[in-house]
């Protein structure tokens, strides 16, 4: 009955209660057992006052199972389930602040066309480019920029939801 063994990265949503000290006692929670979140993205959701969570975090199946069920226990988490396995939507948005000269702007321009991405901001030294996609399509865009130099880097880490209707 116990979960895969091995290390692998986990999806998990949670519905709180938008309140001050939420985040805290949950990010509490793994620190306690020693988990570190690769990413977190917190934002509103379709319930007034509720705020949903978006955490992914590198463990087993069984080590994570436990820690969905604790933070579940919490005061003010009204929902938590690892969509990991579940067929999902998730998106991640960088902003890159690359390196450009003259010599260089149209490239990175075609660069960041192929990628659907967007420039959002142009200075004598640099260009900022927004892009949004799965980690593999901002780690694919980042790669190939880094050849110029990036500058600066802000993510958001993932944001998930599962497909088709809700339950």
């Amino acid at each position: 009955m116990g979960g895969k063994l091995t290390n692998t990265k986990h999806t998990l949503v949670a519905l709180v209660e938008d309140k001050p000290g939420v985040l805290n006692r949950i990010t509490s929670l793994f620190r306690r057992r020693s988990f570190n979140i690769q990413s977190l993205a917190v934002g509103g959701s379709e319930h007034p006052g509720l705020s949903r969570m978006t955490i992914v975090a590198v463990g087993d199946s069984a080590q994570i199972e436990q820690v969905r069920k604790q933070l579940d226990k919490l005061i003010n988490v009204i929902k938590v389930s690892d969509i990991t396995e579940e067929d999902m939507v998730d998106r991640e948005l960088a902003l890159i602040k690359v390196k450009a000269t003259a010599s260089t702007r149209s490239e990175i321009m075609q660069i960041v066309g192929i990628f659907r991405a967007n420039i959002v901001d142009v200075a004598p030294g640099s260009l900022t480019v927004e892009v949004t996609g799965d980690e593999d399509k901002v780690n694919s865009l980042l790669g190939l920029l880094s050849d110029f130099g990036v500058k600066e880097l802000s993510r958001t880490g993932r944001i998930a939801l599962t497909r088709g209707s809700s339950s």
